[in-house]
C-alpha cells in the first residue's frame, strides 16, 4: 500500500559542478513505494484526454452550401428521388454524426488513485536513478548558453525535467531549450515524469515537494 512504512532512501546530492557532495533521505512511502503501473497507465491516459482540444468540425446538411433547389423532379425520371444535393447520401452533402467542435474528452480520476500513481512514478525514477538533486539554488544569469552548459555539466542529458518555482533566472534561461520542460513542484504530472530522462530538483525545492505527498 501507498500509506505503508517504508525504510528511507539515501540519494546522492551534487553541487552545480556535478560533483557528490553528499547524501539525503527521501521518505520511503513516497519513493520507495511498490510501483503500479495499472495506475500509472490511468494517470497518463486521463492526462492526455484533458490536454485534447475539441478542435474537429464537420457541416451537417444544415450547413453545407447550397442544395435548395430540388435536383430532378420527383417522378418520371427513373432515378431515385431526391430533395436536396445537402443529403448526407450525396458527395459533398452534410456529414452525419460528425465531430461539432464541442466534444467533451475530459477524464477524472480518484484523487488517492493519483496520489499512488505519483509516488509510483516517483519511485521509478529513484530505482532509474533518474533524480539529479542539487544542494543549493543554482546561480545562473538568464542565457540559454549558460543554461545549457550548466545542465551538461550536472549530468542532465535527453529529455529534462526541471522542477523549481524561485529560480527565475534559471526558468528564463532554459526557455529556449527544446529538451527543457519546466515545472512547479504543485504542478508535477504523473506523464511529465515519465516522459523525462533526468529530473533536475534543488534539494530544498524537493524536501517541500515531498512535504505535500505525505
Amino acid at each position: 500500500m501507498a500509506n505503508e512504512k517504508v525504510k528511507a532512501i539515501s540519494y546522492p546530492v551534487v553541487n552545480a559542478s556535478g560533483e557528490k557532495v553528499g547524501t539525503m533521505k527521501l521518505a520511503g512511502e513516497v519513493f520507495g513505494v511498490e510501483v503500479h503501473e495499472d495506475v500509472l497507465h490511468q494517470a497518463v491516459v486521463t492526462y492526455l484526454a484533458n490536454r485534447r482540444q475539441a478542435t474537429s468540425k464537420t457541416k451537417d446538411r444544415s450547413e453545407v452550401s447550397g442544395g435548395g433547389k430540388k435536383p430532378w423532379r420527383q417522378k418520371g425520371t427513373g432515378r431515385a428521388r431526391a430533395g436536396s444535393s445537402r443529403s448526407p447520401i450525396w458527395v459533398g452533402g452534410g456529414v452525419v454524426f460528425g465531430p461539432t467542435g464541442e466534444q467533451n474528452y475530459k477524464l477524472s480520476m480518484n484523487k488517492k488513485a493519483h496520489a499512488l500513481a505519483l509516488r509510483s512514478a516517483l519511485s521509478l525514477k529513484v530505482k532509474e536513478k533518474a533524480f539529479i538533486v542539487i544542494d543549493e539554488a543554482l546561480e545562473v544569469e538568464p542565457k540559454t548558453k549558460e543554461a545549457a552548459n550548466l545542465l551538461k555539466t550536472i549530468g542532465a542529458t535527453g529529455k529534462v525535467l526541471l522542477i523549481s518555482d524561485d529560480n527565475k533566472n534559471l526558468l528564463l534561461a532554459t526557455q529556449n531549450l527544446p529538451n527543457v520542460q519546466r515545472v512547479s513542484q504543485d504542478n508535477v504530472a504523473v506523464y511529465d515524469l515519465l516522459n523525462a530522462d533526468q529530473i533536475v530538483i534543488e534539494k530544498a525545492t524537493l524536501v517541500a515537494f515531498t512535504g505535500g505527498l505525505r
